[in-house]
Parts: C-alpha cells; structure tokens; sequence
C-alpha cells in the first residue's frame, strides 16, 4: 500500500479545464499501476483513466476518452488527470488509487486510496 492524496478541485464552468494531482508517497509507487475513478451524489463510483507503472499503457472510460488525460511522473511520486472540455456530468468527488499490479478498471483492485477532491462543473 502506499498514501495518497488528491488536489486540484474546484469550481469551474462548463467548458474549462482542471487539472488534479495524486501525491503518493514511498518508493514503490513507481512500480504501482494508478488509477481515478469519481461518485457523484446519488451514483456508484465509476471509473475513469487508469495508467500502469511506466506510464506507457492508459485507459479511458468511453464518457471521458478525448478529453481527459491520466499521466504520471514516478521521480516526483505523482499522478495527474488533465480534465478539458469539462461538462456538468462531470461534476463528482475524483479519487486517486492504485494497485501494485497492472492497470485496472474495477475499483475493488485498487488497495490504496485517496481522500477524494471535489469538481464541480457549473452551467
């Protein structure tokens, strides 16, 4: 396991971009395939980007492919999400995980998790 911890939420409107960060601390994070998924009010987590532990495989759920953008840099043990062309369906708490295995969709492989950081999308 290692800790995580998300930033870069906020408040932003329909159209902008945002982009969030998972610090991870230990070493080993750099051999651990992360990945982000969100909940919004009322709905299951859902996956969105996962990469693997060189950063040379990712993928994307359908609802973000195109406009979203997960990447990693293992020398500052730190995982990002570009987020562009946000909509209003985007709008959830954004969670950073990962798993010392490859990259995975299923939110139950992932043994390490972050506290979670709002977006909000508006109009």
């Amino acid at each position: 396991q290692v800790q995580l911890v998300e930033s870069g939420g906020g408040l932003v409107q329909a159209g902008d971009s945002l982009r969030l960060s998972c610090a991870a601390s230990g070493r080993t994070f750099r051999t651990y395939a992360v990945g982000w998924f969100r909940q919004a009010p009322g709905k299951e987590r859902e996956f969105v980007a996962t990469i693997n532990w060189s950063g040379g495989i990712t993928y994307y759920a359908d609802s973000v492919k195109g406009r979203f953008t997960i990447s990693r840099d293992n020398a500052k043990n730190t995982a990002y999400l570009q987020m562009n062309s946000l909509k209003l369906e985007d709008t959830a708490v954004y969670y950073c995980a990962a798993r010392p295995y490859g990259p995975a969709t299923a939110w139950s492989g992932y043994d390490s998790w972050g506290q979670g950081t709002q977006v909000t999308v508006s109009s």
